[in-house]
C-alpha cells in the first residue's frame, strides 16, 4: 500500500515551522511525525503540502493510496485500523479525518459517500506550535517504547550517577562520563554518536538524538528533545530543538521550540512565565492576532535559520519567524517577522542575499548543501512574509 501524509487544516497554526517544511516533518518526541508513521507502517511515505514545498517534498501517487493526516501521532491501535482500511472507508476522530482510502482515479473526495470509522481511543495531535513542547513528554514516551522494544541498550559507563537505569537507553557510539542521569520521572534516550559531556545533570524525559551534544555542566530537565547534530549548554527545560540548532552556552531556554539551523548567542535567555502569572498569548499567523494558549508557561518559538546575538532577552511568548537576526540590548517585541534584522531599538529587512550567504556557510559546516530547492523555499517565504515587515 502507498501512504501519503497531508498537512491538514492546522498547517497555518503551526507557522513559522511549516513555512519551511510539511507538518509531517515537525519533530516532537524522539522522531519527526513522518519518521513515527514510517516506523509503524514499515515503509516510506510521501507528502501533500504547499506547492512551493513540493519540489523538496514531492508526492508519489499510486493506483491505491491511504491518505494520512500528519497532525496526528500514530499509535498501535490506530495503525491496526489503517492497515485494514478498504475502498471508500475513512477513519475519523470526532469531525476530523485521520485517514482515508483513495484511488488515483478519484479527483474529488466526498466523505458523505465514505463509510466512517470512528477512532475512540486517545491519540496525540499537534494542532498548535505550543503543542510541540507541551505534548513532548507523552511523545517521548511513545517513541521510546517504539524504538527500544525488544532491544538492549549499550551499557551505562560506571562513572555516571544513575537513577532508574531501566528507563535509560543508549544507542551505539554514544559517549557519556561523569554525568547525573535521573530517569525516574521519564525515559532518557541517547542516540547514536551523541555525547553528554562531564558534569551535566539530566532529568528525564529527554531525547538526545543522533550526533547531538550536551555540553559541560549543562542542566537539562524534561520533557526536552535535542534534535540531530544540535548542541546545548546551560539550562534547558521542556523545550524542543528540531535539529542542527545550537544553544551552546549558559543561559535559560524554557517551554520553547527552535526549528533547524538556529543559534542562540551566549547567555541568551527567554522568559516562560509572565510577572502577573497570567495566561500567555502567542502570535497566530492564521488569525494575524495574538491567540490564547491556555498555558501559564510558554517561551520562545523560533523558525528555521534564525539567530540571536549574545545576551539576548526574549519576553514570555515570543514568536520569531524564519531567517531573523536579533541582537542588542533590551527585549525585542514578542512577534519578530521573518527576515528581520535588529532588536529592541527597531528592525530593518534582512535581505535574502545576505541571509543565504550565512545559510550556505552554516550548512556547509555540517557537510550539507544549501540547495536550489532550499533557496527557492526561503525566497518564497521572504515574499509571503513581506506584509509583516515595516521598512
Amino acid at each position: 500500500m502507498n501512504y501519503i501524509l497531508f498537512d491538514g487544516p492546522v498547517r497555518n497554526q503551526l507557522l513559522p515551522f511549516t513555512y519551511t517544511r510539511p507538518v509531517a516533518d515537525i519533530r516532537v518526541g524522539i522522531l519527526t511525525i513522518r519518521e513515527k508513521w514510517e516506523q509503524y507502517l514499515k515503509t516510506t511515505t510521501t507528502t501533500v503540502t504547499e506547492d512551493y514545498l513540493s519540489d523538496k517534498y514531492p508526492m508519489v501517487e499510486m493506483e491505491e493510496n491511504i491518505m494520512l493526516n500528519a497532525s496526528y501521532l500514530p499509535n498501535p491501535e490506530l495503525i491496526e485500523l489503517i492497515i485494514g482500511l478498504e475502498k471508500n472507508q475513512a477513519i475519523f476522530k470526532d469531525e476530523d479525518v485521520i485517514a482515508f482510502f483513495t484511488t488515483e482515479a478519484e479527483e474529488d473526495i466526498d466523505f458523505d459517500k465514505f463509510e466512517a470509522i470512528e477512532f475512540d481511543n486517545d491519540i496525540l495531535q499537534i494542532e498548535h506550535t505550543w503543542d510541540i513542547f507541551s505534548k513532548n513528554g507523552e511523545a517521548i514516551q511513545q517513541d521510546f517504547d517504539l524504538l527500544t522494544n525488544d532491544r538492549t541498550s549499550q551499557p551505562i559507563p560506571s562513572s555516571n550517577n544513575v537513577i532508574a537505569p531501566e528507563n535509560i537507553f543508549i544507542e551505539e557510539g554514544a559517549k557519556l562520563e561523569f554525568t547525573t542521569l535521573n530517569a525516574s520521572s521519564g525515559p532518557i534516550y541517547i542516540g547514536k554518536n551523541a555525547e553528554i559531556m562531564e558534569g551535566s545533570i539530566i532529568r528525564g524525559p529527554l531525547a538526545l538524538c543522533d550526533n547531538a551534544t550536551i555540553k559541560l555542566g549543562a542542566k537539562i530537565y524534561g520533557p526536552t528533545t535535542i534534535g540531530p547534530f544540535s548542541k546545548v549548554g546551560g539550562e534547558v527545560n521542556n523545550s524542543v530543538l528540531f535539529g542542527y540548532s545550537n544553544k551552546g552556552h549558559d543561559g535559560f531556554l524554557g517551554n520553547s521550540v527552535l526549528g533547524e539551523w538556529c543559534n542562540l548567542g551566549a547567555d541568551s535567555n527567554n522568559s516562560n512565565l509572565k510577572n502577573n502569572y497570567a495566561e500567555v498569548r502567542l502570535w497566530d499567523y492564521d488569525t494575524e492576532r495574538f491567540a490564547r494558549t491556555g498555558l501559564q508557561f510558554c517561551g520562545l518559538m523560533m523558525g528555521d535559520h534564525s539567530k540571536c546575538g549574545i545576551n539576548t532577552m526574549f519576553n514570555t511568548g515570543t514568536v520569531v519567524g524564519v531567517n531573523a537576526n536579533i541582537f542588542g540590548s533590551g527585549f525585542p517585541r514578542n512577534f519578530v517577522p521573518s527576515y528581520s534584522w535588529g532588536g529592541a531599538s527597531g528592525f530593518s529587512t534582512y535581505l535574502t542575499k545576505k541571509a543565504f550567504e550565512v545559510a550556505e556557510v552554516v550548512m556547509s559546516r555540517r557537510n550539507i548543501e544549501f540547495t536550489l530547492q532550499d533557496k527557492a523555499i526561503l525566497e518564497h517565504v521572504f515574499e509571503i512574509t513581506k506584509k509583516y515587515r515595516k521598512d
